[in-house]
């Protein structure tokens, strides 16, 4: 059996983020070096005022939890799924429950109440129920802006997990060549360069089988997060060079949202920016 909706959501409220949140002994830099595809600095640029937010963990895993919860969908059974059966009860007097019986028996067996084979549930999943965990407008933009700011913070990079040996500050700015690349074979050149392909190979080794049924619904493998890259046009050829690359996601900045920033409601993703994404970023209104 899978895991149910307010399953889910319990466990992500209750997730302690202390482990992985510790004070924040660094601060961003007011400039980021900009690098080609071979690596090397080939310029710098003024960051946005984004990624000089506090970071707010809580608020992060609030606005996570609103977003994922926006993606349920609303179920429920049938009126008629276990009703549908001619049965009488007996009555008293019988020495035997009182529960409804399949009829044309003297002793049938019995039926639509809730405790037999082949009965109605006592309290099925209604359409009527409320999935979606409303967040106001100006703390979901503050949760994005956050999460934008935890990208620049290489301690909260590595205790999510992501493999940055070799890379010397965060954010990592890339020339616009970047998007420009559409074979798998150049992307895979360049993340060498910029020292992070490791954590492309990372994600690789960790793919495995889901657990439960969930596996014969189109669902079958499960894998961690790699690197994020955002790109400042969704028509980007990087778009498809970079699908079939595991763990691998590429966003346009104009709709990014906690659920690529920060997955699990953790903050702190290895985030890939063009220099035109950053561009457009600082004329975002988040």
């Amino acid at each position: 059996m899978g895991v149910s909706v307010d399953q889910l959501l319990l466990q992500l409220r209750r997730a302690d983020l202390s482990p992985y949140i510790k004070p924040l002994s660094e601060t961003p830099p007011e400039k980021a070096a900009v690098r080609g595809l071979d690596g090397s600095v080939v310029g710098e640029t003024a960051l946005p005022p984004h990624f000089f937010e506090p970071v707010r963990p809580d608020l992060i895993r609030r606005a996570f939890l609103s977003a994922l919860s926006a993606r349920f969908q609303p179920k429920g059974v049938s009126p008629e799924a276990g009703r549908s059966h001619s049965c009488q009860s007996f009555g008293v007097g019988l020495g035997i429950a009182r529960i409804p019986r399949y009829k044309g028996h003297l002793w049938p067996r019995g039926c639509f109440a809730p405790n037999t084979v082949g009965g109605r549930r006592a309290h099925p999943p209604r359409v009527e129920k409320k999935l979606h965990e409303e967040i106001n407008k100006k703390e979901r933009r503050l949760a994005i802006r956050s999460a934008i700011a935890a990208t620049a913070y290489l301690q909260l990079v590595k205790a999510r997990g992501h493999v940055v040996e070799g890379v010397e500050q965060l954010p990592l700015v890339v020339a616009n060549d970047l998007e420009q690349l559409d074979r798998t074979e150049r992307l895979r050149r360049a993340l060498q360069a910029l020292h992070v392909w490791a954590d492309v190979e990372r994600a690789a080794e960790r793919i495995r089988i889901r657990a439960g049924i969930g596996k014969m619904r189109g669902r079958r493998y499960k894998g961690p997060r790699s690197i994020l890259v955002v790109v400042s046009s969704p028509e980007a050829p990087l778009v498809r060079a970079a699908r079939n690359l595991p763990g691998v996601d590429v966003a346009y900045v104009g709709s990014l949202s906690v659920l690529h920033l920060a997955p699990g409601g953790v903050p702190g993703r290895l985030t890939l920016w063009t220099q035109q994404s950053i561009e457009a970023l600082r004329g975002l209104y988040l």
